[in-house]
């Protein structure tokens, strides 16, 4: 017989979710994130632009996890449906940020202005995956103790997480300085007229796509400092605007203008032609 000063949810003593997942709204982005996976993976595969698989795999990491909220919307009690659409939200976009940020230096690269960048193409690429491993390291840590029944765990998991999205935070705005500060170096000298003209379109669509997941990160740390403190940013519908939303957008600007072919031509180029300054980008 249940304890009558615990307060019951639906005969459960537990509660996972502080309202019903949308049924609607987790059809619609499981959908979306599925159309948009294979639309990727088709022009990944056509341009051979290997370097992106990451960014696919995030966008097929979030079908999974608003698949997995769908599944909680019929199992609201599920710790582990509700486990599975935690992680895989929480790690796609980190997938996809690591890639996008990849592509500032192959930008630079494929206009042959890389000496216009305050950071060596080679050394940007290891800072980034330097970073943002240990971003998701510390996420997905944090993430396992934060499901835990020890409060004092649970509480090591969110500072944990949190760190791993503040590192991530940082790593971002410091990477939009830097495309800022090339983009600028390119203004400024007239042999850049050229280049910029040609890559002007994918420095928009990177300061757009970084823009969202910097959003995005931020949105997640506010919440994970106070999941249900602040009323109008836990609601679902929040979830799905500052979240769902923005990387949906994020992942369609690099269908609009791709991360291979015509500009990245020059990239491959020069790699089969052995430069040293692409051994690692």
């Amino acid at each position: 017989m249940p304890d009558n000063s615990t307060k019951l949810y639906d005969g459960h003593d537990y509660q996972l979710y502080p309202y019903k997942p949308s049924l609607a709204a987790a059809v619609t982005f499981t959908a979306l994130f599925a159309v948009l996976a294979v639309l990727h993976a088709y022009y990944l595969f056509k341009y051979k632009g290997w370097y992106f698989i990451p960014f696919l795999l995030g966008v097929i990491f979030e079908a999974i996890g608003y698949g997995g909220r769908l599944a909680g919307h019929y199992h609201p009690y599920s710790i582990s449906w509700y486990v599975l659409q935690a992680i895989f939200i929480w790690i796609a976009p980190t997938m996809i940020a690591v890639c996008i940020f990849m592509t500032l230096s192959r930008i630079a690269i494929a206009l042959e202005s890389e000496d216009l960048l305050i950071i060596r193409p080679k050394w940007l690429t290891i800072i980034i995956l330097c970073g943002y491993f240990i971003s998701l390291f510390a996420q997905i840590w944090g993430a396992r103790y934060i499901i835990r029944d020890d409060p004092t765990e649970v509480k090591a998991g969110i500072i944990v997480f949190v760190g791993g999205l503040s590192i991530q935070i940082l790593l971002s705005s410091a990477l939009i300085v830097v495309a800022l500060m090339f983009h600028r170096c390119l203004r400024k000298y007239p042999a850049g007229a050229n280049d910029l003209a040609r890559g002007r379109k994918y420095l928009y669509v990177f300061y757009a796509a970084s823009s969202f997941i910097l959003v995005r990160s931020i949105f997640r740390v506010v919440l994970s400092v106070t999941p249900y403190g602040i009323p109008s940013l836990s609601t679902e519908a929040h979830l799905y605007i500052f979240d769902a939303t923005l990387m949906a957008l994020t992942i369609i600007v690099y269908l609009v203008v791709k991360p291979y072919g015509e500009l990245f031509d020059e990239w491959k180029r020069r790699k089969d032609l052995g430069d040293p300054e692409l051994s690692k980008t």
